[in-house]
């Protein structure tokens, strides 16, 4: 045997593998004794020789794959036993020689008793019920077996049972991951107990046979893996080896599961670096392990990677001197010599179509790039055995095996060291799978065993670089679906971003990686390594940068867009995951004023890499229009990092701001999202499909918004609090382009915006305003508030249940925060709000759920509809909350009517914020809340009750927060006048309540009737058509009572952003920058405008007076409360939250105007005068009060209805300026309703499938959708007045000869014997049995757009009950069936031509209408001259309608083919329709 050793080991292999001697085989049990005791001698050196030669004749690496190939060579290669019965073989010899001779069972019981080990370690694959306790957790992913956590104490504990996603283990025992008050009794017990030593020839031949056995093993793995040529081996090919090797991985799961002395023994073989190396490379002679190092070899650098012997060399560019550790350059295609990405990842790059300029990053050390990306050496067992287990994409059975040895302390570092060392691999592998979702999952099986422990994490992060090396494998993994930006400037923009439609991100295949970042993120001792290091903060945030403006939408304008991409799924997941749960993470570990330095590297790093991302998409101030990218990462992080710094840290924010002009630039895009989020609610982005609502939706959805839209309305309250608040206010109504509705005239033009869009446009503008200064939640709330006021938000829309609302709240992403829903925080306030209502069973038999439903008190103090608006998904769930609402005040008696939505008393500010109420007392925001108080008193159209809502919440807002020290004489000191300055004095609200304005100039089309009005004399002779007023004295202007100026939004805007780039342009390097384009331009500019001036003579006040009077239809209905109670004034009873309706809302603020000013006290008491002088009270008896009454009434109802005529005529005006592209209105058109001709306004349709409205035309008509069928109902009509029987016999007929039908054939018979055929025709019908019926559901649609439907009906593969071939089809909107489309003429709605007329004149006089109608030219509508789609359609309607019908009513006369067939065919239908009318 030892010579034989000795010929396996130095000489030639046979050719063929031999089994063991007869002998032996016979008896493995005296072979494994002898051994055993030949081994325990002091001089055991021919033992080991006679033990290798006989493991080499029994474990021999090809026999498994003479039995994968099958056949009769396998089985003669097997010994004749068939094709398992060798290996079977083999692993009973490796049994008995563990055993040394004894029993096999009798060793693994022996083993089992030496089992020190304290943790359980129970692995578990996908689906396994486990538990987890969050009150016994030290890491978030803390697990627990069933019997251990029964088997433990958590009675009172915060814990749930959940079935495992990805697989899992126990870490009952380990004191890393839990508490040891947690330990079941049976860990808790083995941790303290002394396990005595483990008999050295116990697990002697283990040490001996279990190399040889695991690289055996590995021999397997590398003859089974064939690299073919193309595209990596079939899954096929792969699953019928590990087959065949399944019973050698189960045998070493087996040995794990002996307890921690057997697993001791398999740390110490796989770690091994002596032995991998004398088995691996020691038998050079050996062909059989020649082949297989070669084998090994080809997969590695199949896969992308590089033996460190093969010298390779690397191009690597060395950075410059000062410059950052990451540089990133951009360049065209993949033609990058850095990195040495694998070859298919470089062939996916240069196949993609479209990809524009790439962006590679170069890392600044050679040494480390090729470290983590290409380099691959293993020392050990476990080395390689882990790059097979991620070659054959982690087999069940492998991963199953290498957890089971997570036990042994010393293993699992070796064990991470190693998955770390192959990190970069793992990455490439998952890419290329195409069972990407099982592997990922099974990737983080193992990860999540690895780093949820916080000191080996720790302990990799400093030794093996796992930090760098996660970063960077996720920068080069996104590397590969990186697509050029256009988001601003198309063509020059040099920004890329992941492309959202490529499959690694659409199913993704990050995930894994970035769990794991996430999870080595949750240890502070990681986290703060992270923060401390500046160059992978750099490397970060450029990888954050790869999704900054990703999934870019650009508003459809002309037509419905063909196909409604999915991609925005992958982006909003993508950000969440990639971005956003990294940066809670490390928000989590910058609570303490001592992680102040922290915050300021990131919020550092991260301007930086924002203004980058401006200058790489040459971004100036003005955003590109009909664009919006839901995702702005960078702006995100930024303004997380900054809350968390005033919040928790008590940084200075001044210290952590940029200057104004990078402020600017900072709010234009959080900007653009507010205002595009009202205009997809406007439906100004339906031709972008659903699609488009539904990123809109999820922008603002419980799992999102504290991610994304908490953050931008955060961001914008800082640039607010910092910047100017005229430029503030003014960026809002331009953004959200109302800025031409913002004027006092009657009539306006609106260069940006459809009329029908402003209403909706500037209610969105007002609401966000409100938001904005009326939202805490970064601002002042402590933690618990928050999710007091999250609450109650979402019960105060629904009754909600307990799973429900823990879904809906929205969940801080990081674990280790106090809010999580189900913690103790979220229970007590969830008691203290809501009551819950028990299940009840309903009468069918089912039970509905218990649901919590809110406390009366906080329907009475705490419905807050800001946070309902903000947190509302679906529009209709604000309106939930104000019925809701509303029945509770009447139920209470606390107010009768229709209430209005409360105001409630904000939280104070924290004092870094303070500056954002700047922006409630600026001349711009009150010049705009002048102007639409004006506009809803003089019933300007596009104002509804929402808007005059959110003007009264302004202004009421302002008081609340006013000055405490009123000066009654402000003036400007230094600076240049502005056109703001001659509408108002200064810049405190209550002041300015006060201040009249008796004209102001506006700019209107020259027949605007305000053309007409004459120049007041005190008027200046300046310029009218500046948009800048003169630079006279101030005083001068107040003793003219000065004329208010045109005041222009977007040229006030622009003169302030100019101020701020020339104050900033004294810096040496000022760079010259691009003009911005013409669009914007102010609205003033179009020369078919012309100056106005209108007479005012208004305050703030006198408006609040007279809209109390409008509101409550009464004159005089305002009497100041104090006049006959003065302690009114003196401490004022204004509660913080307060009930009631508009006129509520008046006398709330005008009471609190006159208690802060006694100027305000004594305008309002003159008002009061001047309106309608006191009258002293009477007595009324009940007969005069009962007549007054219903003159009241009738007054009232007279109001109403000439205001709801005033309204539909303003209606008519409005539809024809803007579908009759009128250029100037009419001259003499009053607002009010007028006894001129009425209006005739042009049929409007609404098409079904692409949402718009408009007329039919002839090139766009518009169709009826109708349902064709044949019907002979008319011919059965009957003279005879008896009604029908049923015939019983043959004798009787059911169609008997008195019928209609009957009696038009004979006719027809006789006319034909003695007239010419065509001039019969003209005398009858055919509809009595050949009748067409027509019905329809009433939905309209565009002849194209139905086309296009009919289009995408054919290429629908579903199974369909009808035939499209055929032209049948179901309606898109209410799915009734039909066949056809009737085209709809163009022309009015009015039925106003003479012949159409309803008349009472005699038939002869009727007659003598027809002819002379007919002699007239033009008095009926004719065919067109020319060819139109309108014709085209009438004449495929008319086939439609004759193919309904039987084949010998289309040709009825003698004639086949002839007009008069046709003639005959359509007037007999038209006369069936009008008969059976009747």
């Amino acid at each position: 045997m030892a010579a034989a050793a000795a010929a396996a080991v130095g000489g030639q292999q046979p050719s063929q593998p031999e089994l063991p001697a007869p002998g032996l085989a016979l008896d493995k049990a005296a072979t494994a004794a002898h051994l055993k005791a030949a081994l325990s001698r002091p001089d055991n050196r021919a033992g080991a020789e006679e033990l290798q030669a006989l493991l080499e004749r029994v474990l021999s690496a090809e026999r498994p794959l003479a039995a994968a190939a099958g056949g009769e060579d396998a089985a003669a290669a097997g010994g004749g036993g068939g094709p398992g019965a060798a290996e079977e073989e083999a692993l009973e010899w490796c049994k008995c020689l563990l055993a040394g001779g004894g029993g096999y069972d009798e060793f693994c019981a022996a083993v089992r008793a030496y089992d020190p080990a304290a943790l359980c370690g129970l692995v578990w694959t996908a689906n396994f019920v486990a538990y987890r306790c969050r009150t016994c957790g030290i890491s978030p992913c803390m697990s627990l077996c069933a019997e251990c956590f029964h088997q433990g104490d958590h009675t009172g504990h915060d814990f749930n049972m959940f079935r495992s996603q990805a697989g899992g283990a126990c870490d009952c025992g380990d004191s890393n991951v839990m508490r040891e008050s947690g330990f079941c009794k049976r860990h808790q017990i083995k941790s303290s107990s002394n396990i005595p030593c483990v008999p050295k020839d116990l697990l002697m031949m283990s040490e001996f046979v279990l190399p040889r056995f695991i690289f055996c093993l590995i021999q397997y793995l590398r003859e089974g893996y064939n690299e073919p040529a193309a595209d990596g081996p079939s899954e096929k090919d792969l699953n019928k080896v590990l087959q065949l090797l399944e019973p050698q991985i189960s045998f070493l799961e087996d040995l794990t599961k002996m307890g921690g002395a057997m697993r001791s023994v398999l740390t110490q073989v796989l770690t091994n670096q002596q032995n991998y190396k004398d088995l691996t490379s020691g038998l050079g002679e050996n062909a059989c392990v020649k082949k297989s190092h070669e084998k090994y070899l080809i997969a590695l650098k199949s896969s992308g990677l590089t033996y460190p012997e093969d010298k390779l060399v690397y191009g690597v560019q060395e950075p410059s001197a000062g410059t950052s550790s990451l540089a990133v350059q951009g360049f065209i295609g993949a033609t990058g010599t850095l990195g040495q990405v694998d070859s298919s990842d470089e062939d996916d790059q240069d196949g993609s179509q479209g990809l524009g300029k790439r962006k590679r990053v170069k890392l600044s050390s050679g040494t480390k790039d090729q470290s983590i990306m290409d380099v691959l050496k293993h020392k050990s067992f476990l080395e390689e055995l882990l790059f097979w287990t991620i070659k054959y994409e982690f087999p069940q059975k492998m991963v199953t095996f290498l957890l089971n040895m997570l036990p042994d302390q010393e293993y699992k570092v070796a064990f991470t060291k190693t998955f770390v060392q192959h990190y970069a691999f793992i990455m490439k592998t998952l890419k290329k799978s195409h069972e990407s979702d099982t592997m990922s999952n099974r990737i983080v099986h193992i990860s999540v065993q690895l780093f949820s422990n916080e000191e080996l994490a720790r302990q990799v992060t400093e030794e093996c670089q796992l930090l760098d090396i996660m970063v960077t494998v996720l920068l080069y993994m996104m590397e590969s679906c990186l697509i050029k930006s256009e988001l601003q400037d198309e063509e020059n923009s040099l920004h890329v971003v992941v492309n959202c439609g490529e499959a690694l991100l659409k199913n993704n295949t990050y995930w894994p990686l970035v769990s794991d970042f996430i999870n080595i993120l949750s240890h502070q001792s990681v986290a703060k390594r992270f923060l401390e290091d500046h160059g992978l903060l750099v490397t970060w945030m450029n990888f954050v940068s790869f999704f900054q403006g990703m999934n870019l939408n650009k508003r459809e304008l002309n037509e419905h867009v063909e196909f409604e991409s999915q991609t925005y799924y992958a982006a909003f997941a993508a950000e969440l995951e990639a971005c956003a749960q990294p940066m809670w993470g490390l928000l989590s570990h910058c609570k303490v004023r001592e992680t102040q330095e922290y915050t300021r590297n990131v919020v550092r790093y991260c301007l930086e890499a924002l203004q980058d991302w401006f200058d790489a998409i040459n971004f100036v101030d003005e955003p590109a229009p009909n664009q919006v990218t839901f995702h702005l990462p960078l702006h995100r992080y930024y303004a997380m990092f900054l809350s968390k710094a005033v919040k928790c840290q008590e940084l200075d924010l001044d210290s952590v701001l940029p200057d104004q002009e990078m402020l600017m630039k900072l709010m234009i895009h959080p900007l653009q999202i507010q205002a595009s989020l009202a205009e997809i609610h406007s439906n100004m982005w339906v031709r972008n499909g659903l699609q488009i609502k539904g990123q809109a939706m999820t922008y603002v959805q419980s799992h999102f918004c504290n991610s994304m839209i908490d953050p931008d309305i955060y961001l914008l309250q800082v640039c607010a609090s910092r910047l100017d608040p005229d430029y503030f206010i003014s960026s809002v109504f331009e953004r959200f382009k109302v800025v031409d509705l913002l004027t006092m005239a009657s009539q306006h033009q609106n260069t940006v915006l459809d009329a029908e869009h402003e209403r909706s446009m500037l209610e969105g503008a007002l609401t966000f305003l409100v938001i904005l200064l009326s939202l805490r939640l970064h601002l002042g709330m402590s933690d618990d508030e928050i999710l007091r006021a999250e609450m109650v938000a979402q019960l105060c829309m629904n009754d909600r249940t307990h799973s429900s609302l823990l879904d809906l709240i929205p969940e801080n992403p990081n674990p280790k925060s106090g809010i999580i829903p189900g913690s103790y925080s979220f229970e007590s306030v969830l008691s203290a709000v809501a009551d819950f209502k028990a299940p009840v069973f309903e009468p069918g038999g089912s039970m509905q759920q218990g649901m919590y439903t809110p406390k009366a008190e906080v329907w009475d103090q705490e419905f807050d509809p800001v946070m309902v608006i903000l947190r509302t998904v679906y529009r209709r769930d604000v309106q939930s909350a104000m019925d809701r609402y509303t029945a509770f005040l009447k139920q209470s008696g606390k107010f009768p009517g229709n209430p209005w939505p409360p105001y409630k008393k904000r939280t104070s500010l924290h004092p870094s914020y303070k500056g954002l109420m700047r922006l409630l007392h600026c001349k711009t925001l009150h010049i705009v809340l002048f102007t639409l108080l004006y506009k809803i008193l003089m019933d300007h159209q596009n104002l509804s009750e929402h808007v005059l809502c959110m003007v009264l919440y302004l202004i009421e807002l302002g008081l609340e927060n006013s000055a405490e020290e009123e000066s009654d004489e402000e003036a400007s000191v230094g600076g240049p006048e502005r056109c703001h300055d001659s509408w108002f004095p200064g810049s405190n609200l209550v002041s300015n309540m006060r201040h009249f304005i008796n004209y102001v100039r506006v700019r209107v089309p020259e027949t605007a009737p305000e053309v007409k009005r004459d120049s007041p004399a005190s008027t200046s002779s300046d310029n009218l058509g500046s948009l800048q007023s003169s630079r006279r004295p101030k005083v001068l202007q107040r003793e003219n009572s000065g004329t208010a100026q045109v005041f222009s939004l977007v040229a006030e805007r622009r003169k302030k952003f100019q101020e701020i780039i020339n104050r900033s342009s004294s810096e040496a390097n000022q760079v010259v920058r691009p003009k911005t384009s013409s669009k914007w331009s102010a609205p003033g500019s179009a020369p078919q405008l012309t100056t106005a001036i209108l007479e005012i003579k208004e305050s703030i006040l006198s408006l609040l007076i007279k809209l109390h009077h409008k509101l409550s239809g009464k004159q005089n209905s305002y009497y100041p409360p104090w006049l006959d109670d003065i302690e009114i004034l003196i401490q004022p009873e204004i509660p913080k939250y307060s009930h009631g309706d508009g006129i509520t809302a008046v006398e709330r603020i005008l009471l609190k105007a006159a208690s802060q000013s006694r100027m305000n006290k004594r305008i309002i008491e003159e008002i009061c005068r001047k309106v309608t002088p006191p009258v002293p009270p009477k007595k009324v008896t009940a007969a005069e009060k009962k007549t007054l009454d219903k003159e009241e009434r009738r007054q009232k109802a007279r109001e109403r209805q000439q205001k709801l005529l005033a309204e539909f005529a303003s209606r008519q005006k409005s539809f024809m300026e803007t579908a009759m592209d009128v250029d100037s209105p009419e001259n003499d058109i009053p607002m009010e309703i007028t006894t001129a001709e009425p209006q005739v306004s042009e049929a409007v349709y609404d098409c079904v499938i692409c949402g718009q409205s408009g007329p039919s035309s002839e090139d766009r008509p518009t169709g009826l959708v109708v349902l064709l069928q044949a019907s002979s109902v008319l011919g059965q009509c009957r003279d005879n007045v008896e009604p029908k029987k049923l015939p019983i016999s043959e004798e009787e007929q059911i169609y008997p000869w008195d019928t209609c039908a009957a009696v038009h054939d004979v006719r027809l018979s006789l006319l034909q014997r003695y007239f010419k055929d065509s001039s019969c025709l003209l005398a009858v019908s055919i509809g009595w049995e050949g009748g067409v019926y027509v019905q329809t559901c009433g939905h309209t649609l565009h002849i194209d757009c139905h086309k296009s439907y009919m289009e995408s009906l054919r290429n629908d593969q579903v199974l369909q009950g009808f035939s499209v071939d055929k032209g049948e089809f179901t309606c898109p909107l209410c799915r009734q069936f039909a066949n056809s489309v009737l085209p709809c003429y163009p022309g009015s709605n009015v039925e106003n031509n003479p012949w159409q007329r309803p008349s009472n004149k005699s038939i002869q006089d009727l007659i003598k209408e027809v002819e002379e109608l007919q002699g007239r030219p033009g008095a009926f509508p004719v065919s067109i001259s020319s060819e139109t789609n309108l014709s085209k359609e009438m004449e495929s309607v008319m086939k439609d309608i004759k193919n309904t019908t039987q084949k010998k009513y289309r040709d009825y006369s003698k004639t086949p083919g002839s007009p008069d067939n046709d003639f005959l065919f359509m007037y007999s239908v038209a006369r069936y329709h009008l008969t059976s009318n009747e």
